[in-house]
């Protein structure tokens, strides 16, 4: 197997499918990239990862290039793992990443090989994939397309691997059905010895391209759900934990997804909910997702509604341009879109920190494994190294990750640190009697002022 584009999706699966046991190659054009990895060195973090990493690197299932014509001999399936980020002019998706390594590898291929889509993409995309095909490979080699979409949920990505849920295959052959069933015969073994199943949705192109668009539109759906709800609460003085906890008693909704705050972010949701709008409105459709919009709106509106929250939590005024907050100081609890990652990516934490700094605010943040990656993207915050460190002086507290560390962290001994004992809880993830105990003042996201 050969995995194109090691960034987080392609490391991930070639890391995972050599601990199955597969011969396994992760191609990348960057050389520095592939050094790194080839020495053991995981340029992200995800739990567990880099042990499986390294173990296989040892024992010689796993190996990294930069060469197409190294690929091109040695696998018989090509994953594109390539990202398809959002156009810089529009909301669709970019797949000049997915062309380019099509149309450099097909002209290497000189045998009956498979290249399997897991990229997100929009639907059609395998279509076009196989035009780029018949048009750069050898004719007698036969190569054929198919499409598998990835669903990996960053922090448990190495289990989502290797105990997948379900895996779906969208084929037009036998033969390339029977790859695909042979690529994961390692998943379906160590299910039955674990004795579980794993479901098998076979169906054509354009059902496994929408898969993951779907799923990840009706998550994102979900969270700005429970969000509105939130809103709600707090004009009428409801809890919105309680509520989520109550409607996600009903199977038909079911609990997760339902935590209240400030809103989802990552490489995932964000692009890939407005790349399948764009999508449906270039097909004709584009009045059934139209709901996505308003989604996509309730989900950027949780970001400024931390920072009305700190103006008012702190007695400033607003004016036309918005509230006031110079010279408040502010600690900052988390940077990435969610925890146990690194990834900064549309963060919700870091948007809320740029708007503070325009108000005037200081802002000083911490977060246990996103540091590096959030002084690139915001670097006139200032980056503590410790919880400690972060809330010493602060006129207020804003946790913005939902990280471990920050919800078994002791309230009454931070309360000595800072200058005012004020906490917004972005994640509806520490305690709030714990906290409110401790001397603290505590806001949730659509909870009681305590």
């Amino acid at each position: 197997m050969a995995f194109l584009g090691c960034g987080y999706l392609g490391t991930t699966y070639a890391v995972c499918f050599a601990e199955l046991g597969y011969d396994v190659v992760g191609m990348d054009v960057n050389a520095e990239k592939v050094a790194k990895l080839a020495a053991g060195d995981l340029p992200i973090h995800e739990p567990g990862l880099e042990a499986l990493l390294r173990r296989n690197l040892d024992s010689g299932r796993l190996r990294f290039t930069t060469s197409y014509e190294d690929i091109a001999e040695f696998a018989d399936v090509h994953f594109i793992c390539v990202g398809t980020p959002q156009r810089p002019d529009s909301d669709a998706a970019d797949l000049s990443q997915v062309e380019t390594c099509v149309t450099d590898l097909a002209p290497h291929l000189r045998r009956k090989a498979l290249i399997l889509g897991k990229s997100t993409v929009p639907v059609g995309t395998a279509e076009w994939v196989e035009t780029l095909v018949q048009r750069h490979a050898p004719p007698e080699a036969g190569v054929e397309v198919a499409w598998s979409p990835e669903f990996l949920q960053e922090g448990f990505a190495v289990e989502d691997v290797l105990r997948p849920n379900r895996v779906v295959f969208g084929v037009k052959s036998d033969w390339a059905r029977d790859m695909l069933y042979a690529v994961h015969k390692g998943v379906f073994e160590l299910a039955a010895v674990e004795d579980r199943e794993v479901p098998v949705v076979v169906g054509d192109f354009a059902t496994a391209e929408l898969v993951k668009v779907a799923a990840n539109a009706f998550l994102a759906t979900k969270i700005s759900f429970i969000n509105a709800m939130a809103d709600l609460c707090e004009a009428t003085g409801g809890d919105v934990t309680l509520l989520a906890r109550a409607i996600g008693y009903d199977d038909r909704i079911g609990p997760k997804f339902l935590r209240a705050g400030v809103g989802f972010g990552g490489g995932c949701l964000p692009k890939d909910i407005r790349a399948f709008v764009a999508r449906a409105e270039e097909l004709g459709v584009g009045d059934s997702l139209r709901f996505l919009h308003e989604v996509d709106r309730v989900n950027a509106r949780r970001r400024t509604k931390v920072v009305q929250m700190v103006a008012e939590m702190c007695g400033r005024t607003s004016g036309p341009n918005g509230p006031d907050l110079s010279g408040l100081r502010v600690a900052i609890l988390g940077v990435t879109f969610k925890a146990n990652s690194d990834d900064v990516r549309d963060s919700p934490a870091l948007s809320v920190a740029r708007k503070l700094m325009r108000a005037g605010a200081v802002v000083t943040a911490y977060d246990p494994e996103g540091m590096i990656p959030a002084k690139n993207v915001v670097p006139d915050a200032a980056y503590a190294k410790s919880v400690n460190e972060a809330l010493a002086g602060a006129d207020l507290v804003c946790v913005l990750t939902a990280w471990e560390e920050f919800r078994h962290a002791d309230p009454a001994a931070l309360a000595e640190l800072v200058s005012h004992r004020r906490i917004i809880d972005g994640t509806n993830s520490v305690d709030p009697t714990l906290w409110t105990g401790a001397g603290w003042t505590y806001r949730g996201m659509g909870r009681p002022s305590i």
